[in-house]
C-alpha cells in the first residue's frame, strides 16, 4: 500500500477560502471496497486504535519533554477499545489531546488549540469512480508566537514520518473491517 502526498482536498472542511495556515500537508491512500461500507466512525476508531508502537513511544517521550512547559499532553488512557467503543465522535468530545471539532458522514476533524499553536487533523473518506475507498489525512497548523514555530521546527521531521505510517496502519485496520462485512 502506497501513501501519496497531495494538496488539501477541495471538499475538506479545512479548505476554507482565504484561510491561511503556517503549515499544511496531506497524505492519501486507496484501499479496496470489499464487503462492508466503511463509515467515518470506523475511520475515527481506526485513527485512535491503530497507532504504530514506535509512534506511541515517540509521543510518550514528547509528553515528558513538553510537560514542564505547560503544553497539553495525552493523559494515560486505559482500556482504549472500550473508550473508543463508547465514543460518539461528536463535536466537543475529547480523546487524549484530540478534541473533535466537526463530523460529517465523510469527514472527521480533530485537533487541539494550545497556547503555542493550534492544529487540526482531517480524516476524510472519499470514493473513487470505481467504488474504492480513499482515506486522506490532512494536517493544518497555525502558530501563535515564536515558541509555536520553534516547537514545530522539532516536530515537523517526525510528523512527516508519523502521518504516512499512521495512514498505512489505518488502511490496514479499515481493510480488515471492510473484509469482515
Amino acid at each position: 500500500m502506497q501513501t501519496n502526498n497531495s494538496p488539501l482536498p477541495i471538499n475538506s472542511a479545512l479548505n476554507v477560502s482565504g484561510q491561511q495556515y503556517d503549515f499544511s500537508d496531506c497524505f492519501s491512500a486507496i484501499f479496496l471496497k470489499d464487503g462492508k461500507d466503511v463509515t467515518i466512525e470506523d475511520v475515527g476508531a481506526s485513527f485512535f486504535l491503530s497507532t504504530p508502537t514506535w509512534i506511541k513511544l515517540l509521543l510518550a517521550i514528547r509528553n515528558i519533554i513538553v510537560r514542564p512547559f505547560g503544553l497539553k499532553t495525552n493523559t494515560n488512557i486505559q482500556n482504549k477499545h472500550k473508550l473508543v467503543g463508547d465514543f460518539k465522535f461528536e463535536p466537543g468530545e475529547q480523546y487524549g489531546i484530540f478534541k473533535v471539532y466537526s463530523r460529517t458522514q465523510t469527514e472527521l476533524i480533530v485537533g487541539q488549540n494550545d497556547k503555542h499553536l493550534d492544529f487540526k487533523v482531517s480524516l476524510l473518506l472519499n470514493k473513487t469512480t470505481l467504488g474504492d475507498n480513499v482515506l486522506i489525512i490532512s494536517t493544518v497548523v497555525s502558530f501563535h508566537h515564536r515558541l509555536g514555530k520553534l516547537y514545530f521546527l522539532f516536530v515537523k521531521p517526525f510528523h512527516k514520518l508519523i502521518v504516512p505510517s499512521t495512514l498505512k496502519s489505518m488502511v490496514g485496520h479499515l481493510s480488515q473491517i471492510s473484509l469482515a462485512g
